[in-house]
């Protein structure tokens, strides 16, 4: 498995298993399965996805020493602020069952996301969360968080495929230390992606799956991605992306289909704003 070194030393895998939208009754095998396929990154979230326990419980089952794993997982905007956080964290590892994470992100870039980085430095400076980071953050929010705080997150989650590149946010994340991590990489299927004739024809020069062209693209541009299936044979497919390589041709090709916007919401839309930060999650 390759890996990208955080901005604080911390090795992550480049390729892991998201567990976004997997039943929490469906959560333990897919990720048993996941553990078996070679995954060593995993990602969860609180509140929101509702199923680290059973994460908790494959981690617990599947004979895989700890140190070899790397778990995520992310604070809701119900738990912002420095005391709420701590709490958030707390029943998160228990959950999970375990005495540390290895990266800890907020959520959503809403609510007092200064306050919540308070802790999160704290909780990072314990050992507690090896590594901390956020998600959903555009550039300005990313800056502001960065200008007015000690660690700089290690790593941005944010919508990332085909479709929505990110070029842009990622060479600022660069130049500011950040790793910029993926999600949605397969656009959920968005403008037929899985048949799309630029990525299917590239996926057939390879003698691969359009989903491994994708993720390989990703790869290929120091992107972390999160997969998430509940099929093994799937599992075993989308990790076995290292054996081969796009050309720079390919590469540019991809890039054509770039429509700068995204296929769900815009973090930065005042209706989004809201709707959002008042969701109240309960699990």
């Amino acid at each position: 498995m390759q890996t990208v070194t955080l901005n604080n030393g911390v090795e992550m895998p480049i390729l892991g298993f998201g567990v976004f939208q997997i039943a929490p009754e469906q959560t333990e095998q897919a990720v048993t399965d996941a553990l078996a396929a070679g995954y060593r990154l995993l990602d969860t979230a609180a509140a929101a996805y509702g199923n680290e326990e059973a994460v908790g419980r494959a981690i617990a089952a599947s004979g895989v020493p700890r140190e070899e794993l790397f778990v995520t997982t992310k604070l809701w905007v119900q738990d912002t602020g420095e005391e709420n956080t701590r709490r958030a964290f707390e029943t998160s590892l228990g959950k999970l069952g375990l005495d540390h994470l290895d990266l800890y992100l907020i959520h959503q870039p809403y609510g007092d996301v200064h306050g919540s980085w308070r802790a999160m430095e704290k909780l990072n400076r314990e050992g507690r969360a090896k590594a901390i980071g956020v998600s959903n953050f555009y550039p300005d929010r990313l800056v502001d968080l960065i200008d007015r705080n000690e660690i700089t997150p290690a790593v941005n989650q944010i919508e990332t495929h085909p479709f929505f590149q990110r070029t842009a946010d990622q060479e600022l994340m660069r130049e500011r230390g950040v790793q910029i991590m993926s999600w949605g990489g397969f656009a959920e299927g968005k403008n037929n992606l899985f048949t799309h004739p630029v990525l299917s024809g590239i996926a057939e020069q390879h003698g691969r799956s359009v989903a491994q062209v994708v993720l390989r693209w990703l790869v290929q541009r120091e992107v972390v991605a999160i997969p998430k299936s509940v099929r093994a044979d799937r599992m075993k497919e989308n990790i076995a992306v290292f054996d081969f390589e796009l050309t720079d041709e390919q590469m540019t090709v991809i890039a054509t289909l770039d429509t700068g916007n995204s296929l769900f919401f815009d973090h930065r839309d005042p209706a989004a704003v809201t709707r959002i930060g008042n969701a109240r999650i309960h699990d």
